[in-house]
């Protein structure tokens, strides 16, 4: 079992969905957790039960990631609170609609919190990672960073973007830190369908369509493309991303690793 007694992760977009499943599974191995999510939220009851769980301490810190003035302040602040071992870069966005027709702005929009603010936290967390010899930053992509989708121009360029970033950063951290102290570690993981509000809408939607129960409308909605016609819940992606808190995962790298039901298998 994988014990975070002293370890401090900063989870962005932790408030529901995959990073609250990661928050979760941080908080059960004692890890103090740093909550990222919108400003003026209330998050008052996702960090007690972060702390029923056994959470080492939670704090909430609420950033735009939009905003790069608003990313350089939550690190001061996160800083001041403790220093980061493990970074989660969860927060994400997307809007479908045909290339012809997608706004500049909206383009914008995703890249800059999709892509550009994970680099931002990795560029100012990474450094004391590799001072401190330990370290993971768990990029949470999609499986639109490794497969194409009409109509996911935006969301599919800043997944495959941030399966590239965590190589290129996998591969300038590699020698940081030792087997001792565990190294220093960036992977990807690219989920299929997760059971989140965006795509319970999807399924309200298909199932509205066609007419027929929610159960049908999964399965009509992920046999297209997850051959095990079940959804992703976030605590799946919770336990693999404690995996790779281990130390013992400290030659894992570099890696984009799909959790999707067999998507890619076809």
């Amino acid at each position: 079992m994988v014990d975070l007694t002293g370890r401090t992760a900063l989870v962005t977009g932790g408030m529901q969905g995959v990073g609250r499943g990661v928050a979760r599974a941080f908080a059960r191995a004692g890890a103090r957790i740093a909550l990222n999510d919108l400003p003026g939220r209330d998050a008052s009851a996702v960090l007690a039960e972060l702390a029923e769980l056994g959470a080492g301490g939670v704090q909430y810190f609420g950033a735009d990631l939009e905003q790069p003035a608003q990313i350089d302040a939550m690190l001061a602040q996160v800083a001041a609170w403790g220093a980061v071992d493990i970074l989660v870069n969860n927060a994400g966005i997307g809007q479908t609609g045909p290339l012809a027709d997608l706004p500049r702005a909206v383009w914008d929009r995703v890249l800059a919190i999709n892509l550009s603010a994970p680099f931002a936290l990795m560029q100012g967390l990474l450094p004391g990672m590799s001072a401190r010899g330990y370290g993971r930053v768990i990029n949470v992509a999609s499986i639109h960073g490794l497969v194409g989708n009409p109509g996911k121009a935006a969301y599919a360029t800043a997944k495959h973007g941030l399966v590239g970033l965590s190589r290129v950063a996998a591969m300038e951290y590699a020698e940081a830190g030792s087997r001792m102290s565990g190294g220093v570690t960036v992977n990807a993981i690219c989920p299929g369908w997760v059971d989140t509000p965006l795509v319970q809408s999807m399924v309200a939607a298909r199932q509205d369509a066609l007419g027929t129960t929610r159960e049908e409308a999964i399965a009509n909605l992920l046999g297209t493309k997850q051959p095990t016609r079940r959804g992703i819940d976030p605590e799946e992606i919770g336990a693999m991303a404690l995996w790779l808190t281990d130390p013992l995962s400290h030659n894992v790298t570099g890696a984009a690793l799909p959790l999707d039901g067999g998507w890619t298998a076809h």
